[in-house]
């Protein structure tokens, strides 16, 4: 079953509007192979399609020769290079190509920042970026519309929201895909990255971070238990944030001295690779952790929805000393929204009386399995 991502029109104009390296980066598996597919079906272009796992394709884009390049492109409207941080130096490639011929090229990539190492200098304003996360609950919805609110949270939140996942029907499937989803593509890709010299170390890493989701997260801690340095551990930390495998949740301050704003907390972008992690696919009434798992995925849905969107959003957390929270802050166009999580409908809310006096124009939701849906839609 092929999911319509909102993204879609948007990178189809980008396309059609030509003159610019089309990049969309996003996890592995997220569907960005799939988007490319549909779009070129659609626009019916002929196309050279190449996959930057491929060693052919590394030497061919890897020599910066315009005539080589343009024998190579032929008669072709649409060039198509997956995971093309696979690429050494594919920046100067792209450059000579979308100067020098009449052809639209559009680029994946599952590590952001490698991609980006490499085509941003070259490509100074000839790239229009996009992000295409896993699916969001806006693109799945409709195939929930008979079932009830529990039954969507606990699939989602135990089985995270991966396309794959949601073609699976038996729940044994989507576990052996999760569980190899963590050595096919993470540990795979960890092994490529030449400052990541112990990658079991990341999964224990990545361990830890999947039983700390919701809290604020020690770095000299984590160096503690994994016996390795802050530096190291700062390093695979920025890592998996470029792989898009956690987002990084930083404290919001404006106003008050005991505004706690240097820490972090971490999110994982699927909770289903969260849960394979732990190897934990268990329900939720029997799970002590359920309420962090449905902050997590609420937390990246609202990501999600705004990049689906388009809008430029800044996301923080809340908290003062006296232990005042709020889970997530969203600030879009001068404006302050906070909203606190609980899977619980019974669960006691204290609004956040500082949060409330000091940023009087600020709004507080409270979500849960009730209402959760019309924050997504």
């Amino acid at each position: 079953m092929y999911f319509q991502r909102k993204i879609t029109d948007q990178v189809a104009q980008a396309v059609k509007k030509g003159g610019k390296v089309i990049i969309i980066y996003g996890p592995r598996q997220a569907g960005k192979t799939t988007l490319i597919d549909h779009l070129n079906q659609d626009l019916a272009w002929q196309a050279e399609r190449f996959v930057g796992d491929d060693l052919a394709t590394q030497n061919i884009f890897s020599r910066h020769e315009l005539d080589f390049l343009k024998k190579t492109v032929g008669n072709a409207k649409l060039l198509i290079i997956d995971e093309a941080q696979k690429i050494e130096n594919i920046g100067l490639s792209l450059k000579l190509l979308i100067d020098n011929q009449p052809i639209t090229i559009i680029v994946s990539g599952s590590a952001s920042f490698d991609l980006a190492n490499k085509v941003d200098e070259p490509l100074t304003g000839r790239t229009k970026t996009f992000y295409l996360y896993p699916l969001s609950y806006q693109e799945v919805a409709a195939s929930y519309a008979r079932a009830s609110a529990d039954v969507v949270i606990g699939e989602m939140l135990r089985f995270g929201m991966l396309p794959a996942v949601h073609n699976l029907t038996e729940e044994k499937d989507k576990i052996d895909y999760l569980n190899e989803y963590i050595n096919k593509y993470l540990y795979r890709d960890l092994l490529t990255f030449e400052n990541v010299k112990k990658p079991k170390k990341v999964i224990d890493l990545l361990a830890l971070l999947a039983l700390q989701i919701g809290g604020e997260v020690s770095v000299a801690e984590l160096a503690q238990n994994l016996a390795i340095s802050r530096k190291t551990v700062e390093s695979y930390l920025d890592i998996l944030e470029k792989m898009f495998v956690i987002y990084n949740l930083r404290g919001f301050s404006r106003n008050l001295r005991k505004e706690i704003s240097k820490n972090s907390k971490y999110y994982f972008y699927d909770t289903g690779v969260r849960n394979a992690l732990l190897n934990n696919f268990n329900p939720l009434n029997v799970r002590a952790d359920a309420g962090a798992m449905f902050e997590n995925y609420f937390v990246m849905e609202r990501i999600k929805l705004a990049a689906n969107e388009n809008k430029r959003t800044n996301f923080y957390f809340w908290r003062t000393y006296d232990q005042q929270e709020i889970d997530l802050i969203e600030e879009r166009d001068g404006k302050l929204i906070g909203y606190e999580c609980k899977l619980s409908l019974n669960a006691k809310i204290k609004k956040p009386k500082e949060w409330l006096e000091i940023y009087a124009n600020a709004k507080f939701v409270v979500v849960n399995t009730d209402n959760f849906a019309k924050f997504l839609e």
